[in-house]
């Protein structure tokens, strides 16, 4: 078994907003630095950590943890639609494992992932199918949500798993964040309409589609214009989340709470735990060394946009 890493944010907006030339040339780069990183450990299998957006999970049923026997793309803001390619018994292999290790996990014969799950994927290989590939969902924009030590047994969870794999080379994507704040409806104060979308918003029309992804394109124009209501960005809590990642010791991160990281990085900084999960696997294979590190903020985005990776010593 061999065990590396990437760890990106994803945003909706790279196809839809125009930063300045010179941040689209470093994220461009930054993105082409993973792939090559991607391509030299030419990975046999992919566990990806991934969040919904109310595309394919919802408030009629919202698990904190799901791992995919079978999962389709949705399509949304121009990502690719249809099937990934999950190695079904692998995944039900995996799903038993963490729940013999004292981890409730839901799983689903039939899961639906947005662009959270598949905009890595296609950076990173081009398409949604090209290597097989497990999606476990990890909420991060759902309230309750779990505390973070129980983000990081799930990843430990995993990674014990993985580390029995003695003929895989397996690459762990944690997908999602940073600080960021975008126009995601909140059951507490959305309108009869919201809530019916968070309740069961599956398979929308082409312009209600089209309609939902429009108003987080107007929220990014204003946010970048310095119009927009919604919560800043914040570098300083973005790396030094990035740097406690770095360090292999985790940790100070179960002290985290929900309630305080929306205050200091927005509601859906929750995505995080994405992150936490993909390293928490990682490291329980055993030391691991980062190898790369990206960050910048990027309003156009919505987001602190990150991108890390690391390989196992082992």
């Amino acid at each position: 078994m061999t065990l590396a890493l990437v760890t990106m944010s994803h945003s909706p907006l790279l196809e839809y907003a125009e930063p300045p030339a010179e941040v689209t040339d470093a994220v461009d780069e930054a993105f082409g630095t993973a792939r090559a990183f991607v391509k030299d450990f030419d990975p046999t299998l992919v566990v990806s950590f991934a969040p919904d957006h109310y595309n394919g999970f919802f408030y009629d049923l919202m698990p904190p943890f799901c791992i995919g026997y079978e999962a389709l793309g949705v399509g949304d803001y121009g990502t690719t639609e249809g099937p990934l390619d999950v190695p079904a018994a692998r995944a039900e292999e995996l799903a038993q494992w963490v729940a013999d290790q004292d981890v409730d996990v839901a799983i689903s014969r039939r899961m639906e992932v947005d662009h959270g799950a598949v905009q890595p994927l296609e950076i990173l290989f081009g398409g949604i199918d090209t290597v097989p590939t497990i999606p476990v969902f990890v909420n991060g924009v759902a309230k309750p949500f779990v505390k973070m030590r129980r983000i990081r047994r799930l990843g430990e969870a995993i990674g014990g798993y993985l580390a029995s794999l003695k003929d895989e080379r397996v690459l762990v994507i944690g997908s999602g964040g940073l600080s960021h704040d975008p126009p995601v409806p909140q059951w507490a104060t959305a309108d009869e309409a919201a809530r019916a979308l968070l309740l069961n918003g599956r398979h929308p029309t082409a312009a209600a589609r089209d309609a939902r992804q429009q108003r987080v394109i107007d929220t990014a124009k204003a946010f970048t214009a310095g119009t927009a209501t919604i919560r800043d960005l914040n570098p300083e809590w973005d790396q030094t989340l990035m740097a406690v990642l770095a360090s292999g010791d985790l940790s100070p991160i179960d002290s985290m709470t929900p309630s305080q990281m929306a205050k200091d990085a927005g509601n859906s900084a929750h995505e995080v735990r994405t992150w936490v999960a993909a390293f928490a696997a990682l490291g329980a294979a055993g030391p691991y060394r980062t190898e790369y590190s990206f960050y910048r903020p990027i309003r156009e985005y919505i987001a602190g946009f990150g991108v890390m990776m690391a390989r196992s010593d082992l």
